[in-house]
């Protein structure tokens, strides 16, 4: 697929991967007693404490099991590699660079749960590899890395979870089937808070010795500087390694609405922010406060917004002017009439959204592995919400509205 698509054979590719099993797909269908092997690049607290842990929560019903692992940090390397030899009684490959591990032979699939800078390179490195993924959000920081692993997935049939699992909840399953049946009227307004009082890069700050840390590997595509181990560790808190809370948290978000209204491109974006309480030693250069604006083209603006000074204030819903559908209470969305300008009835009082019945997203992925069937956060879904992030991120640094070409798959201010 060249790098400047023609809208319709977007489209087209877009829409067909929802059904269709490429051939070299397909013929990468593993029976139900072969092993599936994964390899996991990225030892940090995400890969180790929830990716490691599901998979392994798989290993016995599933048949699968974990059998290599790279990151740039020694200690996180072994660390990850002595739990695969107590879990699987096995010694597990340990390699510095991704490469190294996508070379393995018997290696069906990875976990890339590396940094938000080095995603799409990962992906696209381990669909050129021939290997399916699961891959973390945010997709990336830059969308010509975004669009090359997309073409890359799609040119090799891979299969690919994104890693936004709330589309997995029966609880947001049973919004969109609420949704869908136009009970809350006409919607123009979908909306989050997500607020904290501290900034969650503060937590990942560790004492990291150079010796122990391939610093070439983990910068990849960001400018050279010396070594620091606040960066390494912290890096969620510094601009071009991540961007802060839109991809950081509200690519979940985004996700939701798009899964649940079957919108796909924003068609504008606005964003403010800046850091206005966190200001310390560490001079994190990712925001503390942000605020984005987007329009969608099936007629509604969805509103997003941190504030990391205060933990008040949480809410997620979406209006309609019949009433509204309350999602605050992830578990438990409810249905409410409260504030329909034109109820005529239709809801009354306070309903608890029925949940849909839906496999794990975890479980999902290792079954479509199997299936060759197109997971529940496919590559056009990951696709979707990473442009819109990138969106706000370019209005945000720019002070101006974008838009989205979705022919040339350009970022153009608006």
């Amino acid at each position: 697929m060249s790098q400047k698509l023609s809208r319709r054979r977007f489209m087209h590719a877009t829409a067909t991967s929802l059904t269709a099993l490429s051939a070299a797909s397909y013929a990468r269908v593993l029976g139900a007693n072969d092993r599936i092997s994964v390899g996991i690049i990225g030892c940090g607290d995400r890969g180790i404490n929830v990716h490691m842990n599901n998979l392994h929560g798989l290993s016995a019903s599933q048949n699968v099991e974990i059998t290599a692992v790279a990151d740039p940090w020694r200690v996180r390397r072994e660390h990850a590699a002595a739990l695969i030899k107590e879990r699987y009684a096995r010694k597990a490959g340990q390699f510095v660079s991704h490469r190294e591990l996508l070379a393995l032979k018997d290696v069906d699939a990875v976990v890339i749960a590396s940094c938000d800078h080095q995603h799409c390179t990962h992906l696209a490195d381990a669909a050129q590899a021939g290997k399916d993924a699961y891959c973390e959000k945010p997709m990336d920081t830059d969308l010509s890395r975004l669009n090359r692993a997309y073409d890359a997935v799609k040119a090799a049939g891979t299969i690919v979870q994104i890693g936004t699992q709330l589309r997995s909840w029966p609880s947001f399953a049973g919004c969109r089937k609420l949704y869908r049946t136009g009970i809350l009227g006409k919607v123009a307004r979908i909306e989050q808070r997500r607020n904290g009082t501290k900034p969650y890069w503060y937590n990942y700050v560790k004492d990291v010795r150079r010796q122990d840390v391939d610093w070439q590997t983990f910068l990849m595509n960001q400018p050279d500087r010396p070594f620091d181990p606040v960066v390494y560790s912290g890096w969620y808190g510094y601009r071009g390694f991540s961007d802060g809370p839109v991809p950081g948290l509200a690519s979940h978000f985004l996700d939701l609405v798009q899964y649940i209204t079957g919108a796909r491109f924003p068609s504008s974006c606005v964003s403010l922010g800046g850091t206005y309480t966190w200001k310390d030693k560490y001079n994190f250069t990712s925001p503390d406060q942000v605020q984005a604006l987007w329009e969608y083209p099936e007629g509604f603006v969805v509103s997003y917004s941190t504030n990391f000074g205060s933990s008040a204030d949480n809410r997620m819903a979406i209006i309609g002017d019949q009433g509204l559908l309350d999602m605050t209470n992830w578990s438990s969305p409810i249905l409410s009439a409260e504030g329909g300008s034109k109820n005529a009835g239709v809801i009354r009082g306070k309903t608890p959204v029925e949940p849909v019945p839906r496999p794990d997203h975890w479980l999902n992925w290792v079954q479509c592995l199997r299936s060759r069937q197109t997971p529940h956060a496919s590559i056009d879904d990951g696709y979707a919400h990473g442009v819109a992030c990138l969106m706000a991120v370019q209005a945000y640094d720019t002070g101006r509205r974008t838009t989205f070409d979705p022919v040339t798959r350009q970022i153009l201010p608006g």
